[in-house]
């Protein structure tokens, strides 16, 4: 009597996954066969279009709301566990993409302590603190991937705590690799460039604006968020379980 092989289920939280990146990853990890919970923060509406898009291409996913800026993250780990459930995926999780993020156009000199505060809530502590959570969730073997930003290599002092956010970013994939590397599970990060998204607003519908972010790359044109899921896709793949600790610059080259 031949065996039988019970089907698994791959199981991702993307958070951010409403729009821009975060909707790409989510999108790709789905067209991949992964079930994704879509975190979003606000909006409802965009998060479920992005889930009825993926179910629309025979994917699997879910939408799940939760505040990044709070600092008790156990009711959205609670809905993530049972929108796992309820599309009959057993317990557990294996992929985390810490995408979600946001910054404040503002230099040294004019900066205020509360959009810091938020700032670092959002990009810093919520990637920490969402790790902690999931960590008798996560399965040996099993894929962190943070999101960091070129930004980290250059100098531009209207972003300048945004960058220290990505820097502590680079620094807490390196460690987190090291921390749980005896369970077999690799952390990496993915380093975007300009890439056409909110948080660049300014480039959408905005040629000579691209023209001109395009001349600093090496490959010629702005970032798509898709060029950053493809990335991400491989990340989590079993085609790069010997890659770990590694921020990966997904710029097309800029300023090199």
């Amino acid at each position: 009597m031949s065996e039988t092989n019970t089907p698994t289920t791959t199981t991702a939280l993307v958070t951010g996954a409403s729009r821009g990146i975060g909707r790409a990853i989510a999108e790709r990890l789905a067209r991949d066969g992964v079930l994704v919970a879509v975190h979003f923060g606000h909006n409802d509406a965009a998060a479920k279009d992005v889930v009825a898009g993926i179910e629309a291409e025979g994917g699997r996913a879910f939408a799940v709301r939760g505040d990044l800026g709070s600092t008790d993250f156990a009711t959205l780990l609670d809905d993530v566990d049972a929108g796992f459930a309820g599309l009959g995926a057993p317990a557990g999780l294996d992929i985390l993409v810490n995408n979600a993020g946001m910054t404040v156009m503002k230099g040294v000199d004019t900066m205020a302590p509360g959009e810091f505060d938020t700032l670092f809530a959002t990009n810093v502590r919520a990637p920490f603190f969402l790790v902690q959570g999931v960590l008798d969730r996560i399965r040996d073997g099993g894929r962190v991937v943070n999101l960091s930003s070129a930004v980290t290599r250059l100098a531009i002092p209207d972003i300048l705590a945004y960058t220290m956010t990505k820097g502590a970013i680079d620094s807490f994939t390196r460690v987190l690799a090291q921390a749980l590397g005896p369970r077999g599970i690799t952390v990496n990060a993915v380093a975007p460039g300009y890439v056409l998204t909110d948080m660049n607003a300014w480039l959408i519908d905005n040629p000579d604006g691209q023209r001109e972010a395009s001349s600093n790359v090496a490959l010629g044109r702005v970032g798509r968020p898709a060029d950053i899921a493809d990335i991400v896709s491989y990340l989590v793949s079993d085609d790069a379980r010997w890659i770990t600790g590694q921020t990966i610059d997904a710029s097309g080259g800029t300023a090199l």
